[in-house]
């Protein structure tokens, strides 16, 4: 069904372990890109990990409650202004400015969470003004990234910037775990921890990073939304982004997951953070092996070994009646290997097919179309689980991805896509 020749090469270990020439030879602007996203990422997952059990065991809410949330913090905002965002860094050739804003956005929300208390409006709308700073950065980032690398090292590239931004994911719920084990219900220290940490962020990007220069005169507004709605409707880009929504739709956060192994397991709030460590520590070792062996063996592949993993997530999920700890490991160390797979090689995969002076917009059009599917998929698991338990929920997704991948594989395939 698919190419499989990359398995073979892999018997034959022709995709040998990263060497320190090969990541040497990124460019440093992705190294800052990654410091930046880093430290970022810090303050990020601080919230992210916190959020959860603070909305679902603190504050008592429905699983559709937090779903709408969980799809606001994922989806909405990021499908809301990405493109605009994009559309205005590509016309103006402000790439690093429009990133700086999105970054500015995001930090002064962790500072706002302080005033929100328990309202339930007032956190859905710092979550949707937060998103809306991820909205704005992610593809003006991702845009000097991939202009700032060459073609045949764009997995390898992105892979460095996932695994620095995965070592955020990995410390800021330890900083989270610190935080709750010293005061059991203080939030508010983490919310004023989380601000200083994306501060330094900003700090990076604004102070070390230039304005990509990518030759010539902006384009024109006008020239540039014709430019962008046209990738939409060219075979690969336009198939390449109707999987990933569809493949998004299919996938569960990883909040949820979480909640799930709580539930479970029995675990206590206080560890919740924990496996938010955990899987970015798997994330982080295996984010730059995925890269360079999609680089290498064909990024299409990847992505879908990446999906499967995903696949027998639910499966693991869907067989144990509880989550002992054995159990929760291998879940968290899968779902770490599937990020590592599809995060990096999927916008990888986007980059290698935009003009460089539509870069940012058409990497916008991934993200706008992923976090719809995002947005879908929590406010659609949130409502099976409220209305039928988890179990359904679970058995729902997991069936949809196994029907979904051959599709996805061949559609990509006969798109021309490796």
């Amino acid at each position: 069904m698919y190419r499989l020749e990359w398995i073979e090469q892999l018997k034959l270990r022709v995709a040998r372990r990263p060497s320190a020439k090969q990541i040497a030879q990124v460019n440093p602007v992705v190294w800052k890109l990654g410091w930046t996203s880093l430290l970022t990422d810090i303050s990020a997952e601080m919230v992210n990990a916190a959020l959860p059990v603070y909305l679902v065991l603190y504050l008592r809410m429905s699983p559709l409650e937090y779903g709408a949330i969980d799809g606001m913090y994922n989806g909405l905002s990021v499908a809301l202004v990405g493109l605009a965002a994009a559309f205005w860094a590509d016309s103006t050739g402000r790439l690093k400015y429009v990133a700086v804003a999105g970054y500015g956005t995001s930090a002064i929300c962790k500072l706002l969470l302080l005033a929100a208390g328990g309202m339930w409006g007032w956190i859905l709308a710092i979550v949707w003004l937060d998103r809306t700073g991820k909205g704005i950065r992610t593809a003006p980032r991702d845009a000097i990234l991939s202009l700032a690398s060459s073609p045949s090292q764009l997995a390898t590239s992105f892979a460095v910037h996932r695994a620095l931004d995965a070592g955020g994911s990995l410390l800021g719920p330890l900083v989270a775990f610190a935080a709750l084990w010293w005061l059991p219900t203080g939030y508010d220290v983490i919310w004023i921890i989380s601000f200083g940490f994306a501060l330094l962020g900003l700090a990076v990007l604004s102070l070390l990073v230039r304005n990509p220069e990518r030759g010539g005169q902006p384009q024109r507004r006008e020239g540039l939304l014709k430019a962008g709605a046209a990738l939409l409707f060219t075979p690969r880009l336009g198939m390449l982004a109707s999987c990933g929504l569809l493949l998004s739709i299919v996938t569960i956060s990883d909040g949820f997951i979480y909640l799930v192994l709580q539930e479970k397991g029995g675990i206590g709030a206080g560890l919740f953070p924990l496996f938010y460590v955990v899987t970015a520590c798997f994330y982080m070792l295996l984010s730059i092996p995925a890269g360079i062996v999609a680089d290498r063996l064909g990024r299409m592949p990847v992505l879908l070994a990446g999906y499967s993993v995903l696949g027998l997530i639910y499966l693991v999920l869907i067989a144990l009646p509880g989550a002992g700890l054995w159990s929760v490991a291998v879940c968290l160390f899968l779902l770490g290997f599937f990020y590592a797979a599809t995060e990096g090689v999927l916008m990888a995969m986007a980059s290698a097919l935009v003009p460089s002076e539509i870069r940012t917009s058409g990497l916008a059009l991934m993200v706008t179309v992923v976090g719809l599917g995002k947005l879908i998929s929590s406010v659609v698991f949130g409502w099976i689980w409220q209305a039928y338990g988890i179990g359904h929920s679970l058995l729902a997704f997991g069936v949809a991805l196994v029907t979904l991948l051959p599709i996805v594989g061949l559609s990509l395939r006969a798109a021309g896509r490796d």
